[in-house]
């Protein structure tokens, strides 16, 4: 943990960013929870305990600005709210996302069944794949056992709904 933090901490610096105890309290966070994909909201409600004067304005900042570092990846689910992820050296971010558009779960695949289409990529085009993110929308297991007890007569509004949402760019920021 310390020595991600570090890490962390060189990357802010030769940037030109110190890590402040608020920016450090964000960072632990994350660690902390590194397998939840908390919203800025989720890491607000923890960074309080640790750093109980900090405001959500300053978090928001610094998940920004660890997201343009490329410490954090910034995702976002469909559901409007973006949501983020620590980019750890060990998993090369190759892993997948399967999002459930009902319940919004998101679990995720770890193997890379990309590899082969990248060394592909790199054959026949040319191309040096740096990242990749590969994010699959349905409906999950969860949701779809419970389906089975429960018929949703809401489909179709739902479906309805949608359509106008895709219509226009969310505004929810």
């Amino acid at each position: 943990m310390e020595a991600r933090i570090e890490k962390i901490k060189q990357q802010l610096q030769s940037q030109g960013y110190k890590l402040t105890p608020q920016r450090e309290a964000t960072v632990r966070v994350l660690l902390e929870n590194e397998e939840d994909h908390l919203s800025a909201e989720d890491v607000f409600m923890l960074v309080k305990d640790k750093a109980p004067e900090i405001g959500l304005a300053t978090v928001y900042r610094t998940l920004e600005l660890l997201s343009d570092m490329h410490v954090l990846e910034k995702m976002n689910f469909g559901d409007g709210v973006a949501r983020y992820d620590l980019r750890s050296d060990s998993t090369h971010h190759h892993h997948h996302h399967l999002i459930c558009v009902q319940c919004g779960a998101v679990d995720e695949i770890m193997e890379d069944w990309l590899g082969p289409l990248e060394e592909r990529l790199a054959r026949e085009y040319n191309f040096k794949v740096l990242d990749h993110r590969l994010d699959f929308q349905g409906i999950c297991h969860r949701c779809q056992e419970k389906g089975a007890d429960q018929p949703k007569n809401k489909d179709t509004n739902h479906k309805h709904h949608h359509h106008h949402a895709s219509a226009k760019p969310s505004t929810l920021v």
